[in-house]
């Protein structure tokens, strides 16, 4: 079967594929389409595939041009299938390249192309490799990238057909669904799986595939290697090379620190794991202080280890869904002071902090409720947040520690919000 035929097999499969909305402004990826290439990136089975053929299906319901193109299809001639589809499809219309980053000289052949083509040739991609979003020198300013995550709780409880109710038993449907997410995680495919083995056997193999197909590949490390780091980080809220080190030496690895750095570099560049720095203005303090390691989908700490450590999971999901509002516009952090008060993210823009949020699963202990609180307030003293914030299991409210209002929520409401 020759490209064009393959490529037509595509577009045809893309148009007729039943598929759940997801909560991506379509309309938006269109039109900025026109002034730049829009790469739509994130981890491996997140749903990037959907929403291009999404996307391919609205265009052609507008009588617009339009294709869509799998790059990773391996009966595919890598070498030159970017130009191969490009003198299938033409040089007007939309062209919607899936894993992009799978062709050879992708960079070059985009900026070419971009330029050449202004105007009548709109390119929209996807990969699961993070340098789409931070772009080397051919593509800078050229390229507007919009990050997609496994599913929100809203998504997740769309694709479970759960709808929100005021209800006592509507609450527990939505506590239900709540403990089905923590458990699994937002992946679509792992969502609409009716039994835990499927689930579970989902999970490991995308944990595989990412560890072989996005991380070792780029950091040209054993497979075997990458997994040993990803348990690790799975299992260590603090995250350090150095500790890293020890735990590679305990199980008989022999590793370099530079090694482990690349894999922690290249373990974010493939949406496996974000690893957030300590609050500082200093450079220095970033880099000496340990980071804290968030799974690229809270299903991981399940299917890898075997049990549910709720307080890391909690932390987790809500990290997740800041990243998902806040789009790579503000940066997240979290925050210790000397006395060894802690407070868990920060949400900073330049020098202005917008929120202080601590996430705690189980408050049912006083002095638990109240370390936390007087973590938070000595964190909003110090910064001066917008709003503090503790998400927690079950209690709603507010509390005044220290002159410092915080707000409490429970999870499953604020991932509605």
């Amino acid at each position: 079967m020759g490209s064009p035929e393959v490529f037509g097999e595509w577009s045809a499969y893309a148009r007729k594929k039943a598929l759940y909305a997801r909560d991506v402004d379509l309309g938006a990826l269109e039109k900025h389409s026109f002034s730049k290439i829009v790469a739509v990136t994130g981890i491996r089975r997140c749903g990037k595939s959907s929403v291009l053929m999404l996307l391919l299906q609205k265009l052609e319901g507008e009588g617009k041009k339009a294709a869509y193109v799998n790059v990773e299809d391996n009966r595919l001639d890598g070498t030159d299938v970017l130009d191969d589809a490009l003198k299938w499809f033409g040089d007007e219309g939309y062209l919607l390249l899936d894993e992009v980053t799978g062709a050879r000289d992708w960079q070059g052949w985009l900026a070419r192309n971009h330029e050449l083509l202004k105007g009548k040739l709109k390119i929209i991609v996807s990969s699961s490799r993070r340098n789409l979003v931070v772009p080397s020198k051919p593509l800078r300013g050229r390229i507007l990238a919009i990050e997609l995550f496994p599913l929100s709780f809203k998504e997740f409880l769309a694709f479970k057909g759960v709808r929100p109710e005021t209800t006592t038993a509507g609450r527990g449907k939505l506590e239900k669904a709540l403990a089905d997410y923590l458990k699994y995680g937002g992946f679509p495919e792992v969502a609409l799986a009716e039994e835990e083995v499927d689930k579970v056997r989902l999970l490991n193999a995308y944990f595989k595939d990412i560890v072989g197909l996005d991380v070792a590949e780029v950091s040209h490390e054993d497979p075997g290697t990458v997994e040993a780091f990803g348990r690790y980080a799975l299992q260590s809220p603090l995250f350090s090379a150095s500790k890293c080190l020890n735990f590679f030496k305990t199980i008989g690895y022999k590793i370099g620190k530079e090694k482990i750095l690349r894999l922690e570099k290249c373990a974010e560049a493939g949406y496996l794991f974000f690893f957030t720095p300590i609050f500082s203005y200093k450079l220095k303090d970033k880099s000496q202080y340990p980071r804290k390691a968030y799974a690229g989908d809270a299903g991981f700490f399940y299917s890898t280890t075997g049990k549910l450590d709720l307080g890391r999971i909690y932390e987790n999901i809500a990290f997740l869904e800041l990243k998902r509002r806040t789009q790579g516009q503000n940066e997240l952090c979290y925050w210790r002071n000397k006395q060894g008060f802690e407070t868990d993210v920060i949400v900073r823009q330049g020098t202005t902090v917008n929120y202080a949020i601590q996430v705690v699963y189980s408050l049912e202990n006083e002095k638990t409720l109240d370390r936390e609180l007087r973590g938070l307030a000595e964190c909003a003293k110090e910064l001066k947040p917008a709003k503090a914030l503790l998400i927690t299991r079950d209690k709603a409210g507010a509390k005044t520690v220290d002159g410092v209002k915080i707000r409490l929520v429970p999870l499953v409401d604020w991932l509605q919000e």
